[in-house]
């Protein structure tokens, strides 16, 4: 379950997923050097607009697609700060993929699988990329890229996996049938 997760946060400390208990938490993989960067602008807007109906945001940066958060968890902080101005518990950078993940990415991914990309500028770009390194991409359950959203209902079951691809305003609309 969902609540048997602890995470580190950016200054070391432990974060305890079971005190979201009944809340909707929305948990997902960042970079701030990413074409998908500028996301961070809606989910702080959606973290002010229903953190106190119970919406919870959990970031975790991640290196792992193209080196585009190089920078310490303090940079990243910084960043994410200056540029967006984020309020919502930022983690330590973290892998989630492979034999260095996460065990909540474990999880998560064993939960809701990789379902393709969403209409997007950049879909026909991702899918050859993806192609041209393995042609079974497609049946992995593996993040794809930054900015891939678990979505967590107050029951704390994996309700939806949103690519980056996604809009904002479909993952935004799907949060509030759940708050």
């Amino acid at each position: 379950m969902i609540y048997d997760f602890r995470l580190t946060t950016r200054t070391g400390d432990t974060l305890d997923l079971a005190d979201y208990k009944g809340k909707v938490i929305m948990i997902v993989n960042t970079a701030t050097g990413c074409g998908f960067t500028p996301q961070y602008a809606p989910i702080q807007e959606m973290y002010e607009k229903y953190h106190d109906q119970g919406f919870e945001v959990v970031d975790i940066p991640c290196n792992q697609f193209g080196g585009q958060a190089p920078g310490s968890d303090d940079e990243i902080h910084e960043f994410c700060v200056t540029q967006f101005r984020t309020g919502f518990p930022q983690m330590k950078k973290s892998d989630v993929n492979g034999e260095n993940e996460l065990p909540l990415y474990t999880y998560l991914k064993e939960q809701k699988g990789f379902e393709g990309f969403d209409d997007h500028p950049l879909k026909a770009q991702l899918e050859q990329m993806f192609t041209n390194m393995d042609r079974r991409w497609r049946a992995k359950p593996d993040i794809k890229w930054n900015f891939t959203k678990f979505i967590i209902d107050r029951d704390g079951n994996v309700a939806a996996r949103f690519e980056p691809t996604a809009e904002m305003s479909k993952v935004e609309e799907f949060v509030k049938g759940l708050l």
